[in-house]
């Protein structure tokens, strides 16, 4: 499903395990959920586990970046937004955003870059022609969308404490 152009194909709740010492979600759970996001990217892309199998080929994360805004505590509903910000031959870089799914603030955002690999060779190849295909239809689509803040964020202070 599409939202004002983004992919809505994941959606959650926090569940026991994913609380901490402090009473709401732990840093961990975030990426576990977000990784959760992109199996269901995958999947919509037609590369998900069972493209694994039957072509011997997957994707793995070059770089994550993840932003934490709000807390998430036990049951708390959760929807994800993803917006694919470039690709090419080999790689894929998207941004997933995180929401509380009933109060609609945003929770966490996700940006990765993935490879996509020869599983056989254990190197990184191009993906095939039908994945492409749907990467350029979305792209179609995202290509026109603001890139959200968070993009690109470089973590450090602002001016040196004298």
């Amino acid at each position: 499903m599409q939202i004002d152009g983004l992919l809505e194909l994941h959606q959650c709740q926090v569940r026991p395990e994913w609380i901490d010492y402090n009473g709401h979600m732990n840093v961990a759970y975030y990426v576990l959920a977000f990784d959760h996001a992109t199996d269901a990217l995958l999947d919509a892309l037609g590369m998900g586990e069972r493209y694994r199998h039957e072509h011997d080929a997957s994707v793995f994360t070059a770089e994550a970046h993840v932003t934490y805004e709000r807390e998430l505590k036990l049951g708390d509903p959760i929807r994800f937004q993803t917006q694919l910000l470039g690709y090419d031959a080999k790689r894929v870089h998207y941004f997933h955003t995180m929401y509380h799914g009933v109060e609609g603030f945003l929770a966490a955002t996700n940006e990765l870059m993935i490879l996509h690999v020869d599983m056989t060779a254990r190197k990184v190849a191009p993906m095939p022609e039908f994945a492409l295909g749907r990467l350029e239809q979305i792209d179609r689509v995202h290509r026109r969308l603001v890139r959200p803040p968070q993009v690109g964020r470089v973590m450090g202070f602002d001016q040196p404490k004298a």
